[in-house]
């Protein structure tokens, strides 16, 4: 009988080190497949590319890097985004997007809501708090939970922004001298409201400030550009723009049917935004809204963030490539409605990191844009619209 329960108790001291093990590495396994840094020789930066870079105030509208089980104050060795990285980049505004579902087989073409949702498990095997088990609500708040305590941890390289004040006292700072970055919260996809106006009051509590409406599945506010079909705006989804509009939040198009794209248009003369995006006329593919679309969000005031993964670019996704989608879509809306939107950490295969942006404002030199329209692109659009939007 002893020996017995010497076997089980041993059994289960295995099976309690596989399952830290597990817990421990799985994560770090997953997201090295899913946010890889393809192999590449160095890319070279001349001393006057990093002269204007470091001259510019950089700004990117979309990355998840708060998705995944790492600490963003500390260089990782895996994903794409983390605050060492961000400093070494040059990046002054970031903006963290928190992601709540995703389904099951997730492609550009069609996704139905009701298919199995990859951000559950990841969400349980991360051990992130029970409450975001089952909550899409939760599971935003919880991400901004997480960013809000790295900037506590390193007030000097991190700051979270949620309004304009902030967010001229961060480039302030940064203009004397500060290295800081500045960090802003959005909801990718706004499922995360569950259907219950409430709870937007509660994710602009933790400190979310950009609202996408959808992601890869159609939901309660209206269709996705993803999803089973092209709908437009729900009754519900009307009142939540018009909620986002009022309480000086930025909406966010990535992802939006185009029938929700055109409602929104329609129904709301603010300054939006399509946060990470190809432009259709550089690269043909559902993913990227068809120019036409792209040029009436410019007429907002608005700005396309341009991404740096391959299937928005159709090639390649090198500095070089990522410049000639720039060039383009300022021939396509104007120069000042361009901005980046890297997608940074959202399980996309890219050709540099965050630490390596000069070489980007090295390839728009070489594309043969001025000093100018590269500020504008690179930040200075971004720093318009926030300031347009933000109370």
């Amino acid at each position: 009988m002893r020996a017995i329960k010497r076997g089980l108790l041993g059994l289960l001291a295995l099976l309690v080190v596989a399952v830290g093990l597990f817990l421990t590495f799985a994560p770090g396994f997953v997201e090295r497949g899913r946010n890889a840094v393809v192999p590449h020789a160095p890319y070279p930066v001349s001393d006057t590319a990093q002269a204007l870079h470091d001259t510019l105030i950089v700004g990117d509208w979309h990355a998840d890097s708060l998705l995944w089980k790492r600490d963003i104050s500390t260089r990782a060795d895996r994903g794409h985004v983390d605050v060492p990285r961000l400093i070494e980049g040059g990046v002054a505004l970031q903006v963290f997007a928190a992601v709540t579902k995703s389904p099951a087989g997730q492609n550009y073409e069609t996704n139905s809501a009701e298919a199995f949702d990859n951000i559950t498990p990841l969400a349980i095997g991360q051990l992130w708090p029970p409450r975001t088990w089952g909550s899409l609500a939760e599971r935003a708040i919880y991400q901004a939970e997480r960013l809000h305590r790295v900037a506590a941890r390193v007030p000097d390289r991190l700051t979270v922004i949620t309004s304009r004040a902030e967010l001229d006292a961060h480039l302030a700072a940064r203009a004397n001298g500060s290295g800081a970055v500045g960090g802003l919260l959005g909801i990718e996809g706004a499922h995360a409201l569950e259907g219950d106006m409430a709870n937007l009051d509660r994710l602009q509590a933790a400190g979310h400030r950009i609202i996408g409406l959808q992601h890869f599945f159609d939901n309660e506010l209206g269709g996705s550009l993803h999803g089973t079909r092209d709908m437009g705006l729900t009754p519900f989804g009307r009142e939540v723009v018009a909620e986002i509009d009022a309480r000086g939040m930025v909406l966010d198009l990535a992802h939006s049917s185009p029938a929700v794209a055109r409602d929104v248009l329609e129904v709301t003369d603010m300054p939006v935004i399509v946060s990470h995006t190809g432009l259709h006329g550089f690269c043909p593919v559902t993913r990227n809204f068809e120019d036409d679309i792209m040029t009436a969000v410019a007429s907002t005031g608005g700005v396309i963030g341009l991404g740096y993964w391959g299937d928005i670019l159709c090639r390649d996704a090198t500095p070089e490539a990522i410049a000639a989608m720039i060039v383009q879509a300022i021939d396509t809306v104007g120069v000042d409605h361009v901005s980046l939107g890297s997608d940074f950490d959202g399980s996309v295969t890219t050709a540099f990191d965050t630490s390596k942006l000069a070489s980007l404002t090295q390839a728009l030199l070489d594309a043969g844009l001025d000093e100018a329209a590269i500020s504008k692109v690179m930040g200075g659009n971004m720093v318009r619209v926030l300031r347009a939007r933000l109370n």
